[in-house]
């Protein structure tokens, strides 16, 4: 009888902090590490964080820690360990945040999950393991959220922390889109068109039909453009295709990184220029895109004014404007048509200017632009006399995160 009352002790312990802490998320990068709180006590989980902030600049010279609700504050990071450091500090400054309550979980962004894993997952050494294995499909991003996963497996070894995937959304596209054209065995062992921003995705898959009812249920064309920049095809909020790959190099153009790219042209870039396999990723992923193309930026920020007098400037929008075009008339192809076409992230909820000429290249699809909505950022940028209905949508990855997160933890708690 006694150690039925303990185990129920421990139960309703559990359900207590799961019902009344925090879920904190975390994007690690390179150069950012972004975090978020989320009430676990309030249901539904509110979509906006309790608070939340973000270290930028990390391993640059002029680092700093911002918050929600107050200025930026200008850090000191160690200059060796910089990343180690900005982790340290975020969660000095969490510890401080939580006044005497508990995390519920820690939850984690993780660019690839590889041929393994395809849903939330709590977080194990043997897990951070496994997932080390990607780190060469997504080398930018993989290592970091790793490194934070170890640390807190250390220091708060009671956390539960929850993995939640970029690439698990795009699970549901066919075969078809899945395959790449290598022998067969190559499938077999694992390389097959992954997809990314899934996270990004499917919080649209929720708040598409929220905003704009059974018109997001057919065929939506969904474009993350940031400094990664990518497409999803959605039928019925479910992704059917999309312009990432095997690894986040591929598809569109984006602010460093190439995207699709001729694989002659890195056999030559190897063999007749003599470039090493470091080098050459360092071309592909750091030197490309709209900074290796303009030669000035990879921000579109700085670009569009020096449009008209820089040459090469010029040559960067129109290439990146041209394969966001080609690759929407690809996808709607593969739709069947389109009913909706969906913006978000940094560039695709902020600059007018891209998705103007986005849209005046797809008027052949019936796209007619609101001029006014589209300056305005509007929720609807497209006129009522369009045919393809034109929206723009802000993400909200960390909460996908966290509402997975909670749904994990609650679930643990309960089978117990």
């Amino acid at each position: 009888m006694r150690s039925g009352h303990l185990a129920q002790r421990g139960l309703n312990k559990r359900t207590e902090t799961m019902n009344d802490g925090l879920i904190l998320v975390l994007n690690s990068g390179s150069s950012s590490i972004k975090f978020a709180l989320f009430d676990a006590g309030v249901r539904p989980l509110p979509r906006q964080p309790a608070w939340g902030g973000q270290v930028q600049g990390i391993g640059g010279s002029a680092p700093t820690f911002e918050q929600s609700g107050a200025p930026s504050e200008r850090i000191t990071l160690d200059a060796k360990h910089p990343n180690t450091a900005a982790l340290a500090l975020i969660r000095k400054r969490v510890l401080q945040r939580l006044a005497g309550r508990s995390f519920t979980a820690v939850a984690h962004r993780v660019v690839h999950g590889g041929n393994s894993y395809f849903a939330p997952t709590r977080v194990s050494q043997a897990v951070i393991e496994d997932l080390r294995g990607l780190i060469p499909l997504a080398p930018l991003h993989q290592p970091f959220p790793l490194k934070a996963m170890s640390l807190l497996l250390e220091q708060h070894p009671g956390v539960p922390q929850v993995a939640c995937f970029d690439t698990a959304f795009h699970r549901t596209m066919p075969q078809v889109e899945q395959l790449l054209p290598l022998r067969f065995e190559a499938w077999e062992r694992g390389l097959r068109r992954y997809g990314f921003h899934g996270l990004s995705y499917e919080y649209l898959s929720h708040v598409l039909p929220e905003r704009h009812a059974d018109a997001a249920r057919g065929r939506t064309i969904a474009c993350h453009l940031g400094n990664g920049a990518s497409l999803c095809a959605m039928q019925d909020l479910q992704s059917v295709a999309t312009t990432m790959g095997f690894s986040a190099l591929d598809g569109l153009m984006m602010g460093t990184r190439c995207g699709a790219l001729d694989p002659g042209a890195v056999i030559y870039l190897m063999e007749i220029e003599k470039l090493s396999l470091a080098e050459v990723a360092q071309a592909l992923y750091h030197d490309s895109g709209l900074l290796g193309v303009s030669g000035v930026s990879s921000d579109l920020r700085v670009l569009e004014p020096l449009e008209d007098e820089n040459e090469r400037v010029r040559a960067a929008l129109a290439l990146y404007v041209r394969r966001i075009v080609r690759e929407i008339g690809a996808l709607a192809a593969v739709l069947g048509g389109l009913d909706m076409l969906a913006f978000t992230a940094g560039v695709g909820e902020h600059s007018a200017f891209v998705r103007a000429r986005v849209c005046r290249d797809l008027a052949f699809l019936g796209i007619e632009l609101d001029d006014a909505a589209n300056l305005d950022n509007a929720a609807v940028i497209s006129s009522r006399h369009s045919r393809v209905r034109v929206v723009v949508e802000p993400t909200n990855e960390e909460w996908v995160v966290a509402r997975h997160a909670l749904d994990l933890v609650g679930s643990a708690v309960l089978a117990a």
